[in-house]
């Protein structure tokens, strides 16, 4: 069996609002780490609000973020994941973390949506740049995706 030789590096725009396709890139994001890829996630516009603390409703921004094609929220995309044992957007987003997955939040999207930086979650490493940040983070062997 020969060495895997896809990119260095994986570069992954999220900017769709719809959790389950937030989930699955952080699906892609721990994917890649676990093979010992770097990876950036780069958060813009409305899929900012996964990354979002407590509302006060006392959920996780995520937590009440649309769901394609199903019926309810991401608090209940979230049970249907467990239930079917696929991981849950924190156990994603713990495993992104803990294989240090660089996030990034658009400064940009930011204002677009009008949320402070303050109001980022404090567990996840965040940092804040643009899209010269982002591009000058990629890899000239790496890939770029868009969700």
């Amino acid at each position: 069996m020969s060495e895997f030789n896809g990119p260095d590096k994986l570069s992954i725009i999220v900017y769709d609002p719809h959790l389950d396709k937030i989930h699955y890139a952080l699906v892609i994001a721990s994917g890649a780490a676990a093979i010992g890829r770097k990876v950036t996630l780069f958060f813009t516009m409305s899929a900012t609000r996964a990354l979002l603390k407590s509302g006060l409703d006392g959920r996780l921004g995520w937590a009440s973020m649309p769901v394609l094609n199903f019926d309810g929220d991401g608090e209940n995309w979230d049970e249907h994941c467990r239930e079917r044992n696929i991981a849950t957007f924190e156990e994603l987003l713990d495993a992104c973390v803990s294989m240090q997955v660089r996030f990034l939040v658009c400064e940009m999207g930011l204002r677009a949506i009008q949320v402070a930086r303050e109001e980022i979650r404090d567990d996840v490493p965040v940092e804040e740049g643009g899209v010269v940040t982002f591009i000058t983070d990629a890899s000239k062997n790496g890939s770029i995706i868009f969700i």
